[in-house]
This record gives structure tokens, C-alpha cells and sequence, in this order.
């Protein structure tokens, strides 16, 4: 059975960008061979990669038009990607599709593939994902910054979560790698 992962970078305030949208420039802090490595790991474990409206309009207008020829490119624009949207129509970037019922559908997928679903930013999507029970872990690149303030990865929810630390790795840039297993409501 396939896994619904959350992977972001969030400073050690819990921010996953700054106070303008796209503002990433502390993802460089973090970023190096360790950082590489996972990030091409990610194409060859990935069944599909999922987006809120809002990352997909951005991860779409960077990936298609980066300058570089790499792994990570490669992968961002041939994988199967699912955009959660009630606004969006369609999409004229490779393989994706647009759906209105993000949950049922990630829990459907979850059920036909052995591989992992990924979502990176949407932390609005994640706040939903999260409270209908349908994300398995949560991975973060946690950069030794604090910015003060910005847009946190983490809404307010109406319940409380627990969650089991399956992975912690510090990496040479200092920042570390957390990873979660999500704790379901019947647990």
C-alpha cells in the first residue's frame, strides 16, 4: 500500500516561506549534497506528486522553465501530478490532473500502488489531508533560521495529534531531517 508523504522545508519558527509567496531564499541554508540525494530519491520512490492550487500555479512555472538539465528536473515534469483545486479547470503542465476530492482520491490511489504520493508545500492541503486522516508522514528539512515571521506549514486544527518519530538526521549544512508517521483518529 502506498503512502501519502508531506515533505517541506520549515525554519526552526515553523515557517515554510517567508511573508511574500515563493519567498525560499532560506531553502538555500539547508540546501547541499545530502538535500540532492534525498530530492532524486523522491523521482524513484514517487507515484505521484500532489499540490494545492497555489504550489502547483508556482512548482509549474518554475519547473517548466528552469534553466537546468537535472535529475530533480526531469522527474518534477514526468511524474503523474494531482492539483486539489476547486477553481482550476485544467492544466497545460505534463501529466496532471485537476481534482475537487483531494481526499477520496489520495485514499483510492493509496490502495492500487506499492509507491509513495508526495506532497510538497500546500499547507493549506495539508491542514485538510491532515484532518481527514489521509496523510501516513511527515518529513521536514528543519533549516536553523529564524525568520520571525511568514506563512507557518501548520494551521490551527480542531483536534490534537500525536505524532511517532520514525527518522531524525542531522545534515552537514546544519539543518536536520525529521520524519513523522502520522497518528490516525481510531489509534
Amino acid at each position: 500500500m502506498g503512502k501519502v508523504i508531506v515533505w517541506n522545508l520549515v525554519t526552526l519558527d515553523g515557517y515554510f516561506e517567508g511573508v511574500k509567496k515563493w519567498d525560499l531564499d532560506f531553502h538555500m541554508q539547508a540546501w547541499g549534497p545530502e538535500l540532492e540525494v534525498l530530492s532524486k530519491e523522491f523521482g524513484k520512490k514517487a507515484e505521484a506528486l500532489v499540490f494545492g492550487r497555489v504550489t502547483y500555479e508556482g512548482m509549474k512555472v518554475y519547473w517548466t522553465t528552469a534553466d537546468d538539465d537535472t535529475e530533480v528536473k526531469a522527474y518534477m515534469n514526468a511524474l503523474p501530478k494531482i492539483v486539489a483545486s476547486h477553481t482550476l479547470e485544467k492544466s497545460d503542465w505534463n501529466n496532471t490532473r485537476i481534482v475537487k476530492d483531494i481526499a477520496g482520491e489520495l485514499t483510492q490511489l493509496k490502495q492500487t500502488t506499492d509507491k509513495n504520493i508526495y506532497i510538497f508545500g500546500s499547507a493549506d492541503l495539508v491542514a485538510s489531508l491532515l484532518q481527514d486522516d489521509v496523510i501516513d508522514e511527515i518529513m521536514l528539512c528543519v533549516v536553523p533560521v529564524l525568520l520571525g515571521q511568514g506563512t507557518p506549514l501548520f494551521k490551527p486544527a480542531d483536534r490534537r495529534m500525536s505524532l511517532k518519530l520514525l527518522e531524525s538526521r542531522p545534515l552537514g549544512s546544519g539543518g536536520v531531517i525529521l520524519r513523522y508517521g502520522a497518528e490516525k483518529k481510531g489509534r
